[in-house]
């Protein structure tokens, strides 16, 4: 983008050395090369010897001058030269030479001249500071974000699994109040959880990315063909959750109806708000019953929730709320603006004063109003595309003409560069040439020479061009502006989607194994629940290891550790568990990563497992297929599939093995028995894969 913004500050400077070149200055060249050494990117780092170019600038504008009898506007190279560096006050001394050389609208377009190289390169600089700090500054986002959630963890999570910690371990160490303390330890594992839990839905309900991959899993579980379209931008703030809900009934009604053969999801933002559409076929009715309470809570919210259906049958939930998301942008960040118009209003008003001054007495007033005009609606045209606007210039360019006569002929290079704004370069260029050649036409039948229109005609050309740049570099400026802030938002909200992945995955999993365990130590004799202890507090290590990986710090998990921890997890909760790891001698060649999302893959299917069905009997296995490992976990007793394919676990861990350029498929059975299988590629994230 810095690219685009260096080359619209080349074409004006360009455009200046040509108006001298037409003017007989053969030095004009020379100068214009060494004004591009401020302006590229390679001889800016030659910065040291800027008093050496200096002055050979000053001996090049100088010679000019006095040597090829130039025009002192000239000097213009050399005075926005001078404002570029530590030494701007000699421009002063500049200037008043140029004034003293005369004439004097010659030297009003030397001081113009000076202003606007200083502004073009200025905010040549500033295009490549935002380019160039992007990357750094989404890191500090990113870093920040974590050291936020890591004191929003650690005083809630890291406090609750301490005192799980010393509970477990008084009551090893003092029998005779296990009971109490045991009890003790089960309530704050409960509390651990349901926080873990809302901590995780807290990091979702930023964005609407999760959920959109559990849909889609949902709906591709159910074999129902779906298509997302995407149009807003992360993060979504409180309407994320809303409108999360919102997809998530909508999803799930579907899939309970069992008539659907496809399925539209799409999300907009438009005039200050944020809207998603579920669209499908094979509804009945237009009621919204499986919505619940949500109508109401996105009323309070100041939205609108409807449902209806369309000529063609199909059923259409669409939900609309306010976006509130959209930082205001900070006083420093508008100073390439201010920059940018301040320049532009004193080019417009220089170039203004430099007509009136050949205006006659008795019609310095009409003409001052009509530039006045002018200058307010090109500030305007600084602000999007208007084409009344330019249709009221366009009028004002010519029709003064009748009354002012050659002195308004300038005033067209004021309307090129806003259409060089307003088009596609297709439009604009041959509408920009349609100006140049009216001013050339016209020229010789207001009185002037061959010679004056041949200036006036390029100096059209030359200020469109001025205008453009000014207008144009402050656009470039607020886009990469704009590109800067969407990669931070980005990357913020893909670190809170990854801290509640892993609250829910990791740490959630590890708090609900430790429930499970101290509620079933409470019912056994103290003997055998001193062995179910020792599991609690080797649950409660992993789970501090899990908060840290929460919390931004590297996490990697063993799956077979996993596997032995949950079929102990299994095995106490009356489940039969078969495990079979034949993989690479038991995973040892597995990357790290792939290894700790299977492992996540498992944590979670066993939960569900256990949540989620009467099994009996649970079957974990592992087989090489297709370049990758398969991990498969089956149960029966499955108490149907409602509510499981569209869980935030599953979108979750879909997200988890698609970074791994892997795939989760969830299978349910007639008899009962439900399936969730997993495939990752071995040559999967830094060894070689995407991560």
């Amino acid at each position: 983008m810095s690219g685009p913004a260096r080359a619209v500050t080349v074409v004006v400077l360009a455009a200046f050395a040509t108006v001298f070149l037409v003017g007989g200055s053969w030095l004009a060249p020379v100068v214009f090369g060494l004004q591009l050494l401020h302006v590229l990117p390679g001889p800016r780092r030659w910065r040291p010897a800027w008093p050496w170019l200096l002055a050979a600038q000053a001996a090049a504008c100088y010679a000019a001058v006095y040597a090829t009898g130039a025009s002192v506007g000239i000097l213009g190279f050399l005075g926005g030269s001078l404002l570029l560096t530590p030494v701007w006050p000699l421009a002063v001394p500049v200037a008043v030479g140029a004034v003293v050389r005369g004439p004097v609208d010659s030297a009003v377009s030397m001081v113009l001249m000076s202003l606007v190289i200083y502004g073009l390169t200025r905010l040549t600089e500033r295009a490549d500071e935002l380019h160039a700090a992007r990357l750094s500054l989404t890191a500090a986002a990113v870093a920040e974000e974590r050291l936020r959630i890591a004191g929003e963890l650690s005083d809630g999570l890291g406090r609750g699994l301490a005192e799980i910690t010393t509970g477990v371990r008084a009551a090893l160490a003092k029998p005779e109040r296990a009971e109490r303390l045991l009890a003790d330890v089960t309530r704050s594992a409960r509390d651990c959880l349901a926080d873990a839990r809302r901590s995780a839905a807290s990091y979702r309900s930023m964005s609407l990315a999760p959920e959109v991959t559990a849909a889609r899993a949902m709906l591709t579980a159910a074999e129902v063909p779906v298509e997302v379209r995407t149009g807003h931008t992360e993060p979504l703030g409180p309407a994320g959750a809303l409108l999360a809900g919102v997809l998530r009934a909508a999803v799930t009604d579907i899939v309970r109806q069992g008539t659907a053969t496809g399925c539209l999801i799409e999300t907009a933002a438009e005039g200050g708000r944020i809207r998603l559409r579920v669209v499908s076929d094979g509804a009945r009715t237009a009621d919204d019953e499986g919505l619940g309470d949500l109508p109401g809570r996105i009323a309070d919210a100041g939205g609108a929730l409807t449902t209806g259906l369309t000529r063609e049958g199909r059923h259409v939930v669409e939900a609309a709320l306010p976006d509130v998301t959209r930082p205001r942008e900070p006083a420093d960040d508008r100073h390439a603006r201010a920059l940018s118009l301040t320049l532009l209003v004193t080019v417009l008003v220089g170039f203004s004063l430099k007509a009136l001054l050949m205006v006659d007495g008795d019609r310095v007033l009409p003409a001052a109003a009509c530039l006045a005009v002018v200058i307010a609606l090109q500030v305007r045209s600084a602000h999007g595309r208007h084409m009344v606007a330019l249709a009221v210039m366009a009028l004002f360019t010519y029709l003064p003409i009748l009354a002012f006569g050659r002195v308004w002929l300038g005033v067209a290079g004021f309307l090129a560069g806003p259409l060089l704004l307003a088009f596609r370069r297709s439009v604009a260029w041959p509408l920009v040439g349609g100006v140049t050649a009216s001013v050339a036409f016209i020229g010789p039948r207001v009185g002037l020479s061959v010679a004056m229109t041949v200036n006036y005609t390029v100096s059209t050309v030359v200020t469109g061009l001025v205008v453009h740049g000014l207008l144009r570099l402050d656009q470039i400026v607020n886009e990469l502006k704009e590109a800067q802030r969407r990669l931070a938002r980005s990357a913020v909200v893909e670190e809170r989607l990854r801290a509640a992945r892993d609250l829910h995955d990791l740490l959630g999993h590890s708090l609900a194994g430790m429930l499970l365990t101290c509620e079933l130590a409470r019912r056994l004799p103290p003997e055998q629940a001193r062995t179910q202890l020792a599991s609690v507090l080797t649950m409660a290590e992993r789970g501090e290891a899990d908060l840290r990986a929460a919390s931004g710090g590297v996490g990697s998990m063993s799956l077979t550790a996993e596997a032995a921890s949950v079929r102990s997890v299994l095995t106490a909760a009356g489940v039969s568990a078969e495990v079979s790891l034949a993989v690479r001698g038991a995973h040892d060649g597995l990357g790290a990563e792939v290894e700790t999302a299977l492992s996540a893959v498992l944590r979670e299917a066993v939960t569900n497992v256990l949540r989620h069905s009467d099994s009996r009997t649970c079957t974990i296995s592992t087989a090489s297929e297709d370049g990758g490992v398969r991990l498969v976990v089956r149960n029966d007793g499955a108490r149907g599939t409602g509510g499981r394919p569209g869980s935030s676990g599953i979108g979750n861990l879909t997200t988890r093995l698609a970074a791994l350029e892997g795939r989760l498929t969830v299978q349910a059975g007639g008899d009962g028995w439900f399936e969730l299988a997993a495939w990752v590629p071995y040559e999967a994230g830094p060894t070689g894969g995407t991560s």
